[in-house]
């Protein structure tokens, strides 16, 4: 199943990258997360009565980057320029791209074109990892979850706006 051993996972380099990816994940979603919070103009938005309070979305995104992070890394340990890897990459990069095209540029119906990108690039990752890294395809299964919940509200409220 998994091309990782429990002594790759220990050795000084994979520790380093570990800290590395969840620095990196926790830390520019942190990053992004406070220089495109939701502000007047969110408040102001029509929503669904399945909206959240807004105080739910900071530590469910934390824990979903921890799980994000600990996927990368051991994805990047087995195969780091593999298929597995690139798509990590990209479902990463429309990750962060998101929050600034819904809260700061307003673009409610590009926002949802790009958090369906991100669950369709979740669901090829768990595939790709399924028979070789059976728990990074777990770790997105929280992920896939949260990002399908998240694309129906977007496309709620742009509906609603």
């Amino acid at each position: 199943m998994s091309t990782l051993t429990i002594s790759d996972l220990k050795t000084p380099r994979a520790l380093i990258l570990l800290v590395v990816f969840l620095a990196v994940v926790i830390g520019v979603g942190a990053v992004i997360g406070i220089s495109a919070a939701p502000g007047e103009w969110y408040a102001n938005l029509a929503k669904p009565p399945f909206n959240p309070p807004n105080w739910l979305f900071g530590p469910v995104w934390f824990a979903l980057y921890v799980l994000i992070a600990i996927a990368g890394w051991r994805t990047f340990l087995s195969e780091p320029n593999g298929t597995g890897m690139k798509l990590w990459y990209g479902q990463m990069a429309l990750n962060w791209l998101w929050s600034p095209v819904w809260f700061s540029l307003h673009l409610l119906w590009p926002a949802f074109v790009v958090i369906i990108a991100i669950l369709a690039l979740i669901i090829i990752f768990i595939a790709n990892r399924w028979n070789r890294d059976r728990l990074s395809a777990l770790l997105f299964v929280p992920y896939a979850a949260w990002v399908g919940f998240a694309s129906l509200l977007n496309l709620a409220i742009a509906t609603l706006n």
